[in-house]
């Protein structure tokens, strides 16, 4: 008498018609069971009707059912990272001109040389720190967090700037800030001194960015040095920046936003044309690429200022 598998199903021959014999010959009574389950299953698939089978053959079915499901599922997931993955190396070769195969170091190299090359032919751009010892620490530490943005936009701008941080010192509660809360910062791509920026340059180059000045900016120019003061916006200490450079007979300018932007309601009624250092930097930056005021103050200034460019202006 022919020995059949414990748990195997009554009758399998019979319910699986003009289907290969499965044989037990080979004692393998375990993997005889499951082919037979999934020949089972398959009849019932193609022939569109249910088959009679025990608890274990139903679960077995729905097990199947459900995996079938998930690997779809899965594989549709995979294939939509993969797109997004393509779409984003192909949208930064597009911005920087490097080829998706190009490897971090030779990106790392390109932007280097960059920033280097920055240094003679770019346009410059100084950080007065020199009044920083009337900061508080949580103002120095917000200063920390803006010459790290700044940076890592000079990083990526299509011209870069030659920046110097002046006014420096080693010994102050601002380098400290600046090595705790920006990674690598002593490799930083900058120049720092101790110096302050009316000793370096010949004045007549000079020309402190404050917006107390009463002339706007009309364009950047590559023989000049432009400063920028180190301070943010919860000092409380107004027109500092203003008072060095009439004091110092350094020319000032302002950011041109009275004449390309308008204020724009709010319920606060506030207006402010005050920014941070590296929201007056993404301004320069974007202007020296496009040659376009409007669209430069649009990604520096933001509708929290109260100023918006208007729609007829382009």
């Amino acid at each position: 008498m022919e020995h059949k598998p414990e748990g195997s199903p009554p009758q399998a021959e019979s319910c699986l018609p003009n289907r290969q014999e499965v044989s037990l010959e080979d004692g393998n009574e375990e993997m005889a069971l499951e082919s037979l389950q999934l020949l089972q299953i398959d009849t019932e698939f193609e022939s569109g009707r249910a088959l009679p089978m025990d608890g274990e053959m139903w679960c077995s079915k729905n097990v199947l059912r459900k995996q079938r499901h998930w690997e779809k599922i899965v594989a549709a997931k995979k294939s939509k990272r993969k797109q997004k993955r393509e779409r984003r190396k192909a949208q930064h070769a597009e911005n920087t001109g490097v080829s998706p195969q190009q490897s971090k170091r030779v990106l790392k190299a390109m932007t280097k040389e960059k920033l280097l090359a920055a240094k003679s032919s770019g346009p410059k751009l100084c950080i007065d720190l020199s009044m920083t010892n009337r900061m508080t620490k949580k103002e120095l530490s917000r200063l920390a967090g803006q010459i790290r943005r700044l940076y890592g936009s000079n990083k990526k701008a299509k011209k870069p700037f030659w920046i110097c941080l002046t006014g420096f010192t080693t010994d102050s509660p601002l380098y400290e800030e600046c090595l705790r809360m920006n990674d690598g910062f002593s490799n930083y791509l900058i120049d720092t001194t101790e110096e302050d920026c009316l000793n370096l340059f010949p004045l007549e180059s000079l020309v402190y960015l404050t917006p107390d000045s009463e002339h706007a900016l009309e364009d950047v120019d590559l023989d000049k040095v432009y400063i920028i003061g180190g301070l943010v916006d919860e000092s409380i200490q107004k027109k500092l920046t203003f008072q060095k450079a009439r004091e110092n007979s350094i020319q000032t300018a302002r950011l041109p936003i009275q004449e390309y932007m308008v204020k724009n309601a709010n319920a606060k009624n506030y207006h402010s044309e005050i920014l941070a250092i590296n929201q007056v930097f993404d301004i320069l930056s974007t202007y020296v690429e496009t040659r376009n005021w409007p669209a430069a103050l649009k990604t520096g200034v933001s509708l929290g200022k109260g100023y918006v460019v208007p729609c007829t202006v382009k």
